[in-house]
């Protein structure tokens, strides 16, 4: 994730490094680099120039030069003003048992709109609540179909009525069919466009006014750069959008439209999609990207991954064992088997703290086959042996 901008950034940071005192001239020089790696990420000119002015200005009033770690007193400034750029953030969802909350999903196509509300769909079913999916964009039958195949693996609900080319009442009957199943929660998957376009945005506007939903999220591809978020924008202007949800994060995005997007639309990014699985899916943290941007992992998110790897019942047998002091080769055996989902176990090491050159090592390598390897040795222990 942003490999480019970490390296960046790591750079500067690493040239004020070893200094024992800072010059004016190493500060500004430090303060050029990190302004050079965020325009090579794509970030909002304007943005960049404000960003690396308050960054500026903290420095002179923290004294930075006079510290007596200057280096470590710099690279907190620039992580502490990320997360006001990136934040303040609510990316909970007006959810209320005996409530049905309507989410009606826009985007272009392209972004992963429809994967996004299986995403989605998995978050809440999390919270002990009921889902229930419409698909509504009329405009790719391909939608349809992939939206029902994407609820029959979750285990979620979905309305679509075939041959309708009203999207209104597709959404008006969907609502009905979720009160029928008891659902709490909706999600509207409606239609997207290669481009912006006014027949589009019409459409967009009068389900909106029809139907009245609780939010209006926005899925918008985090790979495409400033597009991202002029899509925002426009969005936004025609719908008062509550909240964006950026994908694609896993991919080669620069981190251009995820650092900008809230500073020039003023709308916040809600979740994050990092990979193509149906359960990659993560609230939006500022404090947790920012830390990720300067390669300061997420214990934050670690912990939450885990959370979710570990049932109540396991969690309390491993946290006993260990208590006593007992960790086995047997216990290491199964928690690589439940690191073995693909891409699981390279983005645990990307989100603990000073794990991001022992991730860069191991992405040519093929974890699978060793891991496997691993789990044999250990299967071939007598019992007492492990």
């Amino acid at each position: 994730m942003f490999q480019s901008l970490q390296d960046g950034l790591l750079s500067a940071f690493k040239s004020l490094q070893g200094k024992g005192k800072l010059t004016e001239a190493n500060m500004r020089e430090g303060i050029a680099m990190v302004e050079r790696s965020l325009v090579e990420a794509d970030v909002n000119i304007d943005v960049v120039r404000s960003f690396v002015k308050d960054v500026a200005v903290a420095a002179e009033g923290r004294r930075v030069l006079l510290s007596l770690r200057p280096h470590e007193e710099f690279v907190k400034i620039v992580y502490e003003e990320l997360v006001k750029l990136l934040g303040p953030v609510d990316n909970s969802l007006p959810l209320k048992r005996g409530e049905l909350t309507t989410i009606m999903m826009c985007g272009l196509q392209g972004s992963g709109k429809t994967t996004t509300c299986g995403k989605l769909s998995m978050l809440i079913k999390e919270q002990k609540l009921k889902p229930f999916l419409v698909a509504a964009d009329l405009q790719r039958p391909a939608a349809i179909e992939q939206l029902h195949v994407i609820g029959k693996q979750i285990g979620v609900g979905v309305f679509s009525k075939p041959g309708e080319n009203d999207p209104v009442k597709v959404c008006r009957e969907g609502l009905e069919a979720a009160k029928a199943a008891g659902a709490n929660v909706v999600i509207l998957d409606t239609a997207g466009r290669l481009a912006i376009d006014a027949e589009l945005m019409e459409q967009i506007k009068q389900i909106d006014r029809a139907i009245e939903p609780t939010q209006v999220l926005l899925v918008v591809d985090g790979m495409t750069g400033q597009d991202a978020v002029n899509s925002a924008k426009a969005f936004n202007e025609a719908l008062s959008i509550d909240g964006v949800i950026m994908t694609k994060l896993d991919g080669d995005a620069r981190g251009g439209a995820l650092i900008s997007v809230k500073a020039v639309t003023s709308v916040p990014i809600k979740f994050i999609g990092t990979g193509e699985h149906l359960d990659a899916l993560e609230p939006f943290r500022p404090e947790g990207m920012a830390s990720r941007i300067l390669s300061m992992g997420d214990i934050v998110e670690v912990a939450r991954e885990a959370h979710r790897l570990i049932d109540d019942k396991e969690r309390k047998s491993i946290e006993e064992r260990m208590a006593k002091g007992i960790f086995t080769l047997a216990d290491f055996r199964d928690m690589m088997q439940k690191l073995r989902k693909p891409g699981l176990m390279m983005k645990m090491l990307n989100l603990m703290p000073g794990m991001g050159e022992i991730s860069k090592m191991m992405a040519n390598t093929d974890n699978e086959k060793e891991m496997s390897r691993l789990t044999g040795i250990v299967d071939s222990m007598t019992p007492s042996e492990r």
